[in-house]
């Protein structure tokens, strides 16, 4: 969770040009600050009496500004740029270059007013922007533009821009900072979910493996009576209904499992978890896993099922972009003859926020019928009530070297499917071609989907930032 709580934090550079009235710049930074503070964004920006009217112009004060961004590394995750008037683009350029953060950038430029563009109050931001951006370009810094070419400080489209870049600039450095958790061996059936763990490392994402019978035997080790283990079974019995058919003996071996492998995510610092699910857990400890990652996922460490550590790190861009526990799911169904809708399901690990309602925990179905009931206690099931989604997926494509990835909207729809374990029954626009994009370019069985609409943010970050291949289904 180290990037999804950390509140954003943005280098500030206020560009400006002499021949323009220098108050401007000292409003707009009053203005500035005023807004960050108000949407809770922490800010590194100099003094006001550092240089001139606390703006950046000259190349001594991009060497200052450098130099304090420098000082300042772990704390930024992007840095914006305010032209209160034409601003200098050499200033700007030298600054962000010098500074070396490879953090993403925006622009913004302000407004000319009608009745204020007389020699003292015009500003010429409108064309200045185009010349630092220019600059940008030259130097190949990627950078975030505004919704407006220019825009007030204090509009609604600004402050919407700034919680936008937020997102953006906390999905990139999240998933360039990634540690993932490889919880067991793949199931031998599954080649579908190979990955590149290699091209994974070159951007950044780390997977950490660890035996399965590792966690079983810290599990076995836990003292029934521990306050970890009372704590965590008051946690699962709070969480959602439980059919009074259960034995307790069942609830308590996937409490400890629980236990043990919420232990090892905070030591080895994952944000995130891919298990073997099966048939290890049920022939070996005598429950399911999938309790355990729904639990996670609820607090926004999603696991993914069927040690699918792309799909997992599907998940966490997903609840980077959007802040909101994701689901893991199955293109699994076809809906009746309707050419754009289908069916999403697992057995399932869905967190219960990600359903939308209190869900049912019980038996794995289709393993329950082959490895016992009485060793499947754990599956979260319910369907997922009506609401806009995100579908995103991750993959590595090893022959040509490549992170690949596609993307889309769509809905969770209120449409009857009787089906056991977690259902959703989704439209997605264009979903041939995006099945077709799917099955042509070796594209796994899996998909990460969460609540609400946040494609644009995966696809700047994805585009400007993170250099993958994506194929938005638009």
């Amino acid at each position: 969770m180290k990037f999804v709580n950390k509140k954003a934090c943005f280098g500030v550079i206020i560009g400006t040009r002499g021949f323009f009235n220098p108050a401007l710049c000292n409003s707009a930074r009053k203005e500035l600050l005023e807004t960050l503070d108000a949407l809770s964004i922490d800010y590194i920006i100099g003094t006001e009496d550092q240089t001139p009217n606390g703006a950046v112009e000259t190349l001594e004060h991009a060497k200052l500004y450098a130099e304090l961004f420098r000082k300042n590394a772990e704390l930024i995750d992007g840095i914006i740029v305010i032209l209160p008037n034409f601003g200098d683009e050499l200033g700007v350029v030298e600054t962000i270059s010098r500074a070396k953060l490879n953090v993403p950038v925006m622009v913004q430029a302000c407004n000319d007013e009608l009745d204020k563009v007389d020699v003292f109050s015009r500003r010429d931001a409108f064309c200045g922007k185009i010349s630092v951006c220019n600059n940008l370009y030259q130097y190949g810094i990627p950078f975030t533009d505004t919704t407006l070419h220019t825009c007030d400080i204090t509009s609604p489209e600004f402050k919407d821009d700034l919680t936008k870049f937020s997102a953006i600039c906390r999905t990139v450095r999240g998933l360039s900072n990634a540690r993932i958790g490889a919880i067991g061996a793949r199931p031998a059936a599954f080649q579908t979910v190979r990955f590149s763990e290699k091209l994974l490392q070159s951007a950044g994402i780390t997977i950490i493996p660890v035996d399965l019978s590792e966690i079983f035997a810290v599990a076995e080790a836990l003292d029934n009576d521990s306050e970890k283990v009372k704590a965590k079974l008051s946690e699962i019995k709070a969480y959602g209904t439980i059919p009074s058919l259960i034995p307790e003996e069942q609830i308590l071996r996937q409490t400890k499992f629980s236990v043990a492998v919420n232990d090892w995510m905070e030591e080895n610092e994952c944000v995130a978890s891919a298990i073997q699910c099966w048939t290890s857990m049920q022939e070996n400890w005598g429950c399911a896993s999938c309790l355990t990652m729904s639990m996670m996922g609820e607090n926004l460490m999603p696991s993914a099922c069927e040690v699918d550590i792309t799909g997992a790190v599907s998940m966490y861009a997903l609840l980077l972009a959007s802040g909101e526990p994701p689901g893991f799911l199955d293109w699994n169904n076809n809906y009746g003859h309707e050419t754009d809708k289908c069916v999403n399901t697992h057995c399932s690990n869905f967190p219960k926020s990600f359903i939308g309602a209190t869900p049912e925990i019980s038996d794995l179905d289709i393993l329950g019928e082959t490895l016992g009931r009485e060793n499947c206690f754990g599956a979260v099931k319910g369907k997922v009530t009506p609401g806009p989604m995100t579908y995103f997926r991750i993959s590595t494509d090893d022959p040509r070297g490549k992170i690949k990835t596609y993307l889309g909207q769509g809905a969770f729809t209120d449409d009857p499917f009787d089906m056991d374990g977690g259902i959703a029954v989704c439209e997605v626009p264009g979903l041939r071609s995006l099945l077709t994009h799917i099955c042509q370019n070796g594209y796994e069985h899996h998909v990460a989907m969460v609540r609400g609409h946040v494609a644009g943010i995966l696809k700047e970050s994805i585009n400007k930032y993170l250099g993958w291949e994506l194929f938005h289904n638009s």
